[in-house]
Formats: C-alpha cells, structure tokens, sequence
C-alpha cells in the first residue's frame, strides 16, 4: 500500500504518523506507562522482500538467509520464513531462536567464528548448513562427521583480502580480518584445495566482504575471487565439486533518506556483469542479508521529559538514549540517526527549527542521540522519533541503568487507514528485570513469628 504522499511503505511521513497516533490512542505509548517503545512497518517489510527476491530471481536456484543478528525477534523471524527466506545464524542462542521461530534446519545456516563442539554437533545432527571459519574448525566437523553422518551442506569460509570499505569496524575482507581463510596468504591456497580433495562432503563456499560503508564494487570483487576459487576447484577436482556459493550479505543502507526499498537491483547488475556466473545455473547462490532487510521499516518513539539550556544549547532529555541506541550513541559520527520530532498525540510538530540537544535517559554524559541538530522546539510531552532503527537497535538493547526493554510493536495499514498491531515484544516488567538480574536467587527471608 502507498502512503498518502505517494511514497513507498517505509518512508511515508504520513503511515509514519498515523502508526504513531494509533499507537497512543491504544496506550502503547504513555508518558507515565509506555515511555519508550519500537515499531516496524510490516508491509513494508514484506515489499522489501519481494524486490530482493524480484531482483535476484534470474539466478536459478537462491536461498535468502536473513541475517539474525540484525533482528533476532522470533516473531519477526517467522514473518521473514514466511516470507519465503532462510536464516543465518551466528550462536546458539540464534539458532535456537531461527528454530522457535519455525526455519527447517536446511534453510538455515550457521556461521560463528568461534562454534564450540557442541554448537556443531547440534547443527550437524539437525542438518543446519554450516560455514566453517578456519582449518581446525573443518578438522574438528571431520572428527565429528566420522562417528555421525550428517544431512547439512558443508562449506569454508574465505577472507578474499579484497580491503575494507568507509568503517574498518564493519569490513570483514581485510589483510588481517578475524574472519575466515585469508585466501592469498602464503600456503592457503594448496591447503584449501587440498581440504576440498581431502574431504568430499566439503561443497560449499562462502565470503562476507563485509557490512555498512562497503561499496558495490568492493563487494563485487570480493565475490569474483571466491567464485575464481571455485571454478579452480571444480576444474582440478571434478565441475560439481563445489555446488554452493554463500555471497553474504553487507548492501549498504541509505540512512539519509525516506526511501525505504534497499538497492537490490543495483547490487544484481552489478554481480552480474562482474560475476556473470552466478547467474549460469552452475551454482546454487545463498544470500545473508540483514541490517538491507529491516533497518528502513522500523523506529523508536520515546517521550521528552525534560527540557533545559546549558551553554546557550536548548537540550531535550528523552526515554530513548544508548539502552536503545547504543551504536549512535558510542559512535555518532559513524551511525548517525534521523531524528524527527512529534507532539504526545503523536502529531509530527512544526514551528521555527532550533538548535537542540537531543540526550537520552543513560547516567553518563556523552548519552546523545543527536547534538545541535535542528528541530522544531521540543517541549515536555512531546515525542521524538529515531528512524531505520529496524535493524541493530531496540532488537537487541543494552542493559545500562537497568532501563527497562521496550515493548515492539508491527504495525500493518488497511486500505481504509486503520492501524492493526501486533506485539512482538512485551515491554520488560520490573519483575522481570528483577528475575534477570538475580534477584530469585537470594534466600528467601525469615518470616517472624
């Protein structure tokens, strides 16, 4: 469905603010009960994934694996499986959370760093497709798969040493990236060549160039050394050797505009002139993509309790800080956030912009969403409101002050306008927190008599 302003889904102002308004009218913001809570556009969403798998749709055979760590709510991970998409994982809890959520174990696929012994029992015996990160992990799969045969497609993971891209933190394709074989280190080569004649369930392949900040055409050539490597393999050790290539994900999100569905389209062309033979039917194709998926279709609205001047700078302290945007707020000049402001009906506001201060609830100094940022003048009561948070942000919170999790709410809009929820998680209770953080396991005090 368009917006009112003929924009897409995940970037109308106007959904935006009739999502806002329904969800005050239904008391899921409150300036005493619901301070702080998160929202996802799920038509949009699901738009979003419809062009990825449109623009990908000339490869024959293509699994999208959503990256979970991007978003790890179990409910947002069955709408994606249903949705037609496979999932990564990186941990146990990930796994247990892409099971729960209803993924078949051949759709998902496991790719840690650090998987322990048990990890990979567990996805070998479930038939979880696993990327195993370096040598010795490939010897300990061997020991494992000696006494248990097991159904999972079984691939390396290279580091093409292609570079890292605009944030070094993201890139995962440097000289000396933690990740994978690094393929032109002196020896690796022979050694990976010889593990792919060594081992004949070994038939996959897989590189992540890396995330935010990498260009297409920094992913692309990362993508063409892995598929140059297994064209070598199939020509030395037989053509269907290696019948799977895992490309990652790691497409750039535009966080400065309203236009949500991500750059798909670019990112195939691209692949297909540079990598034409993804596209032969030579390879069966995965994809990961996580924070491209989500990041456009969700947002943070939290109330402003405060307001003061300090230096000649109006400052607007708010519910939402680090617990909820701890990336911003650690490293603002790497991931800054749109800010938008809303009356408490959930109106957006207008007026005159000013320089504003817009700090969240955190006890340290530098819990800042956005520092001298024009805005229409906040005043207490108001909202304001943190864009393409959809991915990395109230998903997984920081525990600081003990802040309470916010409840997540997905949204979808009828034809009419109405605004349906759906809860996808409950907004933390203090006894919850209290149970989390230990409190049950205190004695339980004598009664006097």
């Amino acid at each position: 469905m368009n917006g009112e302003d003929g924009q897409l889904p995940g970037g109308s102002t106007v959904r935006r603010e009739a999502i806002l308004r329904a969800a005050v009218s239904q008391g899921l913001l409150h300036p005493e009960e619901a301070l702080v809570a998160a929202f996802i556009d799920m038509d949009g969403v699901a738009e979003n994934v419809a062009a990825l798998h449109r623009e990908f749709s000339a490869i024959p055979q293509v699994l999208h694996a959503f990256a979970a760590k991007a978003n790890c709510l179990v409910p947002v991970l069955a709408a994606l499986k249903d949705l037609d998409m496979g999932c990564e994982v990186a941990s146990e809890g990930e796994l247990a959370q892409a099971l729960a959520a209803g993924f078949a174990p051949a759709r998902i696929v496991f790719d840690s760093p650090a998987k322990t012994v048990r990890e990979l029992r567990q996805a070998l015996s479930l038939g979880v497709a696993i990327n195993a990160d370096n040598f010795q992990e490939l010897d300990r799969i061997a020991g494992l798969l000696e006494h248990s045969p097991s159904t999972s497609t079984i691939g390396l993971r290279l580091n093409p040493q292609v570079g890292v891209g605009g944030i070094e933190a993201m890139s995962t394709a440097g000289a000396t990236s933690k990740f994978g074989i690094a393929l032109n280190d002196e020896g690796n080569r022979s050694r990976l060549l010889d593990a792919y004649r060594r081992y004949p369930w070994l038939t996959s392949i897989h590189a992540h160039v890396g995330s935010q900040g990498c260009p297409l055409l920094l992913m692309t050539e990362g993508i063409a050394r892995v598929v140059e490597f297994a064209d070598e393999v199939n020509t030395v050790l037989g053509r269907d050797r290696i019948t799977t290539i895992d490309i990652g994900g790691g497409l750039p999100v535009d966080f400065e505009t309203d236009h949500p569905i991500s750059a798909f389209g670019s990112y195939a062309q691209a692949l297909r002139l540079e990598v034409p033979a993804l596209f032969s039917g030579r390879y069966g194709v995965m994809t990961e993509f996580g924070r491209t998926i989500m990041a456009k279709f969700g947002f943070i609205a939290a109330h402003v309790e405060y307001t003061k001047e300090a230096g000649g700078r109006r400052i607007a302290i708010t519910h939402a800080g680090a617990q909820v945007a701890m990336r911003t707020v650690f490293l603002p000049e790497v991931w800054p956030l749109r800010v938008v402001a809303h009356d408490g009906s959930g109106r957006i506001k207008g007026g005159d912009l000013v320089p504003q201060d817009v700090a969240g609830p955190c006890c340290f100094a530098g819990d800042l969403l956005a520092k001298n940022r024009l805005l229409p003048v906040l005043e207490p009561g108001d909202m304001v409101v943190l864009l393409d948070t959809g991915a990395y942000y109230f998903s997984t919170p920081f525990s600081y002050n003990s802040l309470l999790e916010p409840g997540v709410y997905g949204a979808t809009v009828e034809a009419d306008g109405t605004v349906r929820f759906t809860t996808l998680r409950l907004p933390q209770s203090i006894p919850e927190l209290l149970e989390r953080s230990g409190a049950g396991q205190l004695p339980v005090p004598a009664v006097l008599p």
